[in-house]
């Protein structure tokens, strides 16, 4: 289907729950507006104030619109135009020598994320071609993996519901999320719940949009909420308010969980680890545990910190402990990705992985560009739908790698962004308006497809067409790679439960529902995917590993309370959540958005502003011994004592000392899933003078 006049259904592809559906007017094949489509069940039309301005990022007079090669230094981003030929020779040659050196073609390293999350332009030929040349594997753990692995031990799976249900819902906890700016569809239907009744609660070390629009707001000391649910535990357990045959039913271990609870994890030592007043910690156990349906919203900055992954697999366990899983609306939700059956294998095709092909975890790009993993050094670098020069860990030596001279480095993006800069061969990359897609969503049940509505501008190509073109010049398997983006669509749609849900229903009626019951509770009978069928709250598999199988709570790597050395050097824990106007580093370089945001800021409780000198508005310096930046003092009471939020993550190069909050951010991983400890970081923060 190609660009033409009129009306287009769009699925808005950034990496937000909310998958909202649009509706794009095209006039002379220029997009000239962009709205939220009425009809999308869930997303009901409105757009967050990010992707209503998409516009904007379509038609930017900075838009990469033809390929460019490196003139000047790395990181100078000075280039000059050449053809596609030039680039997909020069990049296909630099491939095949590298593949036949003797480092052999794991020295090859594809880096991608979620810059969009459309199957086929997210993960389809991109994985073909890159397990087909024998490049190194890369392990996408930046974001999710630490929670997807907590409630995997659990649960068996990802913590969902049914979002619609949440409705019903009359206790609702948000966890570590700040739905209202990062699911807004979701907080539409928190606030008809509250209308009908529903106690909202937030907790969270900073009171976020979120937790100021609840009715209580529990500001929790950072990485302290694994110890927050055993105390919860403790005292239901205590009382007596726990669901007795919900736990002899359907659960595993509840006797020991309970035993631990009660002996280990007593309110006052609670109290001290997570900050919040024992009295406050009974009242939210004895709320959750009588208020039905109860339900918790989990997100995933709860799980940037080394024990992230527990800390997940512990409060998924509060909804089986007060039997939450038998109730429409009840429960808790983390991701509804897992509900779709998508056929992964048949778009990415795995088979093809040679044996013995190393996987590097790509939180630790740092240490791979420096050679310090195993294997071969990194040699060629292939990035897209990510910008790891500002989202990435320890960015101080990430730069460093990225400015190697024996480094050859391939960016694909929309932007020159700051990893752009550093690229020997950059490609223009299409949006969303200007390729097709389909898309299931991590939160809710509908799948939709992204029809183009526009030509791609200039020259832009979209990921599936580069990948094409690199088979090709490769001399790789036609059949493997010569398949159309609708033909990859059915080969993800080959799946039993899509029954009734083919490609030429979604691009006739839009939205469709999976094929699960309205009001869907996966766990109100039990049957839970976990190895017994059984809720794990005693996890068999983690004792086989020699781990501890029951819920406990694991410190972060840097935790005043357990590195009273290192606080005494760099005492404030800092958190870096999103600005609200930006999506990670997605639309920094938006004009209007930016404007909006203001500059880097950092919010300091006014205790731990009054003891450095510092007032409200004045240049500050957040540092530790990984690096430093600076931003603007917000002093008010939106965050807790003893914690600072410097929200990102803003573009190096659109910052006043050209680097971001992430060059004092580690590279440690998560105790569970390989994920990234961004929340787990300790500095200090003195003014700038």
């Amino acid at each position: 289907m190609g660009p033409h006049d009129g009306t287009v259904r769009a699925v808005c592809p950034h990496d937000c729950p909310d998958t909202c559906g649009m509706l794009v007017t095209v006039a002379d094949g220029r997009a000239v507006k962009l709205r939220g489509d009425p009809d999308h069940p869930f997303t009901r039309g409105f757009l967050c104030q990010k992707v209503s301005r998409y516009l904007e990022r379509v038609y930017h007079p900075d838009r990469l619109t033809h390929p460019l090669l490196r003139t000047g230094s790395k990181g100078a981003g000075q280039f000059r135009r050449i053809s596609w030929d030039e680039a997909i020779d020069r990049i296909a040659d630099a491939f095949r020598k590298i593949a036949a050196s003797a480092d052999g073609p794991q020295a090859i390293l594809p880096y991608s994320y979620a810059g969009t999350m459309g199957k086929l332009h997210n993960a389809s030929l991109d994985r073909r071609f890159f397990h087909r040349l024998g490049a190194s594997l890369l392990d996408r753990t930046i974001c999710a993996t630490a929670g997807a692995a907590g409630c995997d031990i659990t649960l068996g799976t990802r913590a969902a519901f049914d979002p619609e249900a949440i409705v019903h819902a009359r206790y609702i906890i948000n966890w570590g999320s700040n739905t209202s700016v990062t699911n807004m569809h979701l907080w539409a239907l928190m606030h008809k719940a509250r209308k009908a009744g529903a106690r909202i609660v937030s907790i969270d070390p900073f009171r976020c949009q979120t937790a100021a629009r609840s009715d209580w707001w529990l500001p929790i000391r950072p990485g302290a909420d694994a110890a927050l649910a055993l105390g919860m535990m403790h005292v239901i357990f205590r009382d007596g308010l726990q669901d007795d045959d919900y736990l002899q039913q359907y659960c595993l271990g509840a006797d020991r969980l309970r035993e631990r609870a009660l002996q280990e994890y007593s309110l006052d030592k609670v109290s001290r680890i997570t900050g919040l007043p024992a009295g406050d910690i009974e009242t939210l156990a004895h709320e959750y545990a009588a208020t039905p349906p109860a339900c918790i919203r989990v997100n995933y900055g709860l799980q940037r910190h080394h024990g992230g992954g527990m800390a997940v697999r512990t409060i998924t366990c509060l909804p089986a402990i007060i039997g939450a899983w038998r109730h429409a609306g009840g429960g808790a939700l983390l991701s509804t990705s897992k509900l779709y059956p998508f056929n992964a294998a048949a778009l990415e095709r795995p088979d093809l992985i040679r044996p013995g092909t190393r996987t590097i975890n790509m939180v630790q790009l740092a240490e791979a560009l420096a050679g310090e993993l195993p294997g071969p050094p990194v040699r060629a670098l292939y990035v897209y739908n990510s910008n790891p020069a500002a989202v990435n860990p320890d960015q101080a030596r990430v730069l460093q790698g990225l400015r190697r001279d024996d480094l050859f480095t391939v960016v694909h993006d929309q932007f020159q962004t700051d990893t752009a800069d550093y690229a020997d061969i950059v490609l223009p990359a299409t949006t969303q308006l200007e390729h097709f897609d389909i898309h299931g969503s991590y939160g809710h049940l509908y799948l939709q497809t992204n029809e183009p509505a526009i030509a791609p501008l200039g020259e832009a190509r979209s990921n599936t067409d580069v990948f094409r073109l690199l088979a090709e010049r490769m001399g790789f398997e036609p059949e493997l790679f010569q398949v159309s983006d609708e033909e990859l669509a059915r080969q993800a749609l080959q799946s039993p439960e899509f029954d009734g849900i083919g490609l030429e229903r979604l691009r006739c009626d839009g939205p469709v529902r999976l094929n699960l019951p309205k009001d869907y509770a996966p766990f109100a009978r039990g049957g839970f995917p976990t190895p017994s069928g059984k809720c794990e709250l005693y996890s068999p598999g983690m004792a086989a590993r020699g781990l501890d199988p029951l819920p406990t709570y694991t410190p972060p790597r840097e935790d005043p309370q357990t590195r009273p050395e290192l606080a005494a050097r760099f005492p404030l824990q800092m958190l870096s959540p999103p600005v609200p106007e930006f999506l990670n580093s997605t639309f920094v370089n938006i004009g209007s958005l930016r404007k909006q945001a203001g500059e880097p800021t950092v919010e300091m409780h006014p205790d731990d502003a009054v003891a450095r000198g510092i007032a409200d508005g004045q240049t500050v310096r957040l540092f530790n011994d990984r690096g430093s930046f600076v931003a603007r003092a917000v002093v008010a009471g939106n965050v807790r004592p003893g914690a600072v939020v410097s929200q990102g993550i803003w573009w190096n190069k659109l910052s006043a000392d050209g680097v971001n909050c992430n060059v004092t951010t580690s590279t440690g991983l998560t105790d569970l899933g390989g994920g990234a400890c961004f929340f787990d970081n300790l500095v200090e923060v003195q003014p700038d003078n």
